[in-house]
């Protein structure tokens, strides 16, 4: 299937206006979280680009807000929160709440635990049109056969007993909501060029989320493109990608990871 990935080097409000109404599949991004990096002085609108993630998101299109809290006096920030809270207050639903658990802390505290994840908020417009479960958690019961009995408890609290004597599903069923990942050189990613940018997230992680809420040919959007993550998986995924990104500096890093030159976004339409 041919596809292709188009990016402009652009504040992404001004960006994302350009882009037709429901016209976008599926968001996968991680903003700046509030001052834990600095971007050569740029800032977001926050307000103003998740009311136009909700105008592009076609109906039953997903969000997924990958994002962390400053810690400042041993006050976490709690913008995370924030930021979900807003989005249901424009119309998404909040979907699911998922966990991104690194391998490590990048920054040791010596007074609480380590610190380890992040969110990734999943915000759909209406009913979620496109669910394609990851299935690699292995199964213990798989291959047993029971004849016992299994007790569950309803909601008004009274417990029932359900018989169970078949086999327990497949060697791997669903994942859970915590995606743990390793992460730093040579986990995120083998391009080294993109440890350039001061906060990429993993491959695995864009490439899961991709996979878990569009098909191929879906239009899958960035609009804090950085070091690119987001469209090369759509390139490896057969989907379509649209990136937003500021900071000329990052350029290179966008052209070398896409192979693609600069392509200005004049008045585009997904249904081209």
């Amino acid at each position: 299937m041919k596809t292709e990935q188009r990016y402009e080097i652009i504040d992404n409000i001004i960006g994302i206006s350009k882009l037709q109404d429901k016209s976008i599949d599926l968001t996968v991004t991680s903003p700046p979280y509030d001052n834990l990096r600095t971007y050569n002085g740029h800032s977001f609108d926050f307000e103003s680009l998740a009311k136009e993630l909700y105008r592009v998101t076609k109906d039953g299109g997903v969000v997924v807000w990958v994002v962390g809290d400053e810690t400042n006096n041993g006050n976490e920030s709690g913008t995370s929160f924030k930021q979900a809270l807003y989005f249901k207050e424009i119309g998404f639903n909040l979907f699911d709440t998922m966990i991104y658990a690194k391998n490590g802390p990048a920054y040791p505290s010596n007074d609480k635990y380590f610190q380890i994840f992040e969110y990734m908020f999943v915000l759909s417009r209406g009913k979620v049109k496109t669910f394609n479960p990851i299935n690699d958690r292995f199964n213990r019961w798989y291959g047993q056969k029971f004849s016992n009995t299994r007790s569950r408890r309803k909601k008004d609290g009274t417990v029932v007993k359900t018989e169970w004597n078949t086999e327990q599903g497949g060697q791997y069923g669903k994942r859970f909501n915590i995606w743990k990942y390793n992460v730093g050189a040579g986990y995120s990613t083998k391009d080294e060029i993109a440890f350039n940018h001061p906060a990429i997230f993993p491959e695995e992680l864009a490439k899961d989320h991709i996979l878990s809420w569009s098909n191929e040919g879906d239009w899958v959007l960035d609009p804090f493109l950085g070091s690119a993550t987001t469209l090369k998986m759509c390139m490896v995924l057969n989907r379509n990608g649209i990136g937003f990104e500021i900071n000329e500096g990052y350029e290179n890093i966008i052209k070398e990871r896409l192979k693609l030159n600069h392509r200005k976004l004049d008045a585009f339409n997904t249904s081209a």
